[in-house]
């Protein structure tokens, strides 16, 4: 019998049927980022894009789309919106990274090199290289010490701060 590769859940995660996923960190991330179009206009300020016709256009998707993205991920605090006004012409605004867009970058990273490995009909198009050295950037779980960490030993287990915050009663 071929032993499965999980994560170790740990206590009463243990048993999957008892509990449930309610307040997934995962679940909400991608009711924010989890469209094609979304995802793609991130990848458009992380290579610098910033004013609204290059998104669309880079992104391939229409004006009404477009602004829907970038309207949300505006609200949710991933780009701020900044004025700039080119001369004899009114007052428009372009769109830059937040710390909370900025540090989205390793999970878009991580489903880059994702696709690069497992999507790419070859050699990836593109690649990630620092900039000072050259050396190619990956992304990968290590503990805080920089220890790698494999499926097989990643224990997930209940945030007893999370439950005591549950627990206050709301102002």
């Amino acid at each position: 019998m071929m032993s499965v590769m999980a994560a170790v859940m740990e206590g009463p995660l243990a048993d999957l049927n008892r509990w449930n996923t309610e307040g997934c960190s995962i679940a909400r991330a991608m009711d924010l980022i989890g469209t094609r179009s979304a995802m793609l206009i991130l990848r458009e300020a992380y290579y610098g894009t910033r004013r609204f016709d290059g998104f669309a256009r880079r992104v391939g998707i229409t004006d009404a789309a477009a602004a829907n993205q970038l309207r949300k991920l505006t609200a949710a605090g991933l780009l701020k919106k900044r004025p700039y006004q080119e001369e004899g012409k009114r007052t428009r605004h372009e769109y830059v990274l937040t710390a909370m867009g900025r540090d989205l970058l390793p999970a878009v990273v991580a489903l880059w090199q994702w696709g690069d490995t497992y999507l790419q009909p070859g050699p990836p198009p593109l690649l990630r290289v620092d900039a000072e050295t050259g050396e190619p950037v990956t992304v990968d779980l290590r503990t805080t010490d920089g220890k790698p960490v494999d499926l097989e030993h990643l224990t997930v287990r209940v945030n007893e701060d999370y439950l005591r915050a549950r627990k206050r009663p709301e102002k």
